[in-house]
């Protein structure tokens, strides 16, 4: 099963990205996004790419330069996260062949976003949109758009966003936090996708 979880590794190292990679997968949250604002983040994005490139969906957050775009093209990344709906970062990753989640938070960003060619809609924060938020933007949306909840969710929310008909989950602090185990991160995505799984 490919949960429409992905977790957002904010401030991951290099040393810390395939141990974290390899529970996340083995737990089985196999989309993994490694923000640009980390440190040395293409060499973290790297790492998991050499150790689960195969097996999960690799890419960045935080996108903000077309620049940094083909970068990722160029390591062979799938996918490019950005806060907000930049056109030009949206066009250039699909120009690429990757997939395109940028920010929103108004029908007019969904649109645009939508119109530039992104794969799906990353609702941030939905704290702030709320459940509500998004049904009142889902009853305009094209059917079939893909949304995800990011920025304040977690699993006791998930049932909630179901029945609201979002797609699915972008997780950050919920699951990793700078200087967190290996161990704690395993844990927390195993309660992450048991929540998931009785949820959907």
């Amino acid at each position: 099963m490919s949960r429409e979880i992905i977790a957002i590794l904010r401030g991951i190292t290099p040393d810390e990205a395939e141990p974290v990679a390899d529970a996340l997968v083995e737990a089985g949250i196999t989309r993994i996004e490694v923000p640009l604002n980390s440190p040395q983040p293409f060499d973290s994005i790297s790492k998991m790419l050499l150790s689960h490139g195969g097996d999960a969906m690799i890419g960045a957050g935080t996108v903000l330069d077309v620049r940094d775009v083909e970068k990722l093209y160029k390591m062979g990344a799938h996918m490019v996260v950005s806060p907000d709906a930049n056109a030009s970062i949206i066009v250039a990753t699909k120009q690429a062949g990757m997939l395109s989640f940028p920010g929103v938070m108004t029908p007019t960003e969904c649109f645009a976003a939508l119109q530039a060619g992104a794969d799906g809609l990353k609702l941030f924060p939905a704290s702030l949109s709320g459940v509500e938020g998004l049904k009142a933007i889902g009853a305009v949306l094209p059917k079939g758009t893909k949304t995800y909840a990011v920025g304040g969710v977690g699993p006791a929310d998930f049932a909630d966003w179901f029945a609201a008909g979002v797609t699915g989950f972008g997780i950050g602090s919920a699951l990793y936090k700078p200087g967190m185990s290996v161990a704690d991160v395993a844990a927390r995505a195993a309660d992450m996708v048991a929540a998931y799984d009785a949820s959907v």
